[in-house]
């Protein structure tokens, strides 16, 4: 599989953005700038827009001179790509990397990965009966 180009990973403020796509969709831009927990510029939400818009995570129509935008990818895909981006870069592809490194930084408590176990052993089960 191709490397993914940076410019295909979200900034801080398009996920702010895709949040809010994700919450009340379609969306007009004032509609995204009102429920932003910041205040931003119209023309910069529209900019996030249209740039989200160019990455192909967002398609825009239009309907009674405004633009509605609504998201092309889901949270859970978005959130996919950017752990798999991070393991890549930080852990050289090593998933156990990562755990361990959340288990040593007390992310994830004994109780945590028994749940996680249990939670593996569930999908094991349901994968065997495909």
């Amino acid at each position: 599989m191709a490397p993914r180009k940076q410019s295909d990973r979200l900034t801080p403020l398009e996920t702010e953005v895709m949040n809010v796509l994700w919450e009340i969709s379609p969306a007009t831009v004032q509609t995204v700038r009102q429920r932003l927990e910041r205040e931003l510029a119209y023309t910069t939400v529209q900019t996030m827009l249209n740039v989200l818009v160019r990455k192909k995570k967002a398609r825009r129509t239009l309907k009674d001179h405004s633009y509605y935008y609504r998201p092309m990818v889901s949270r859970g895909q978005v959130a996919r790509s950017a752990v798999k981006d991070l393991i890549d870069r930080l852990f050289g592809g090593s998933a156990e990397s990562l755990v361990m490194s959340l288990v040593e930084s007390r992310h994830l408590t004994p109780e945590k990965l028994a749940r996680l176990h249990r939670m593996l052993k569930a999908k094991e089960a349901r994968d065997g009966n495909d």
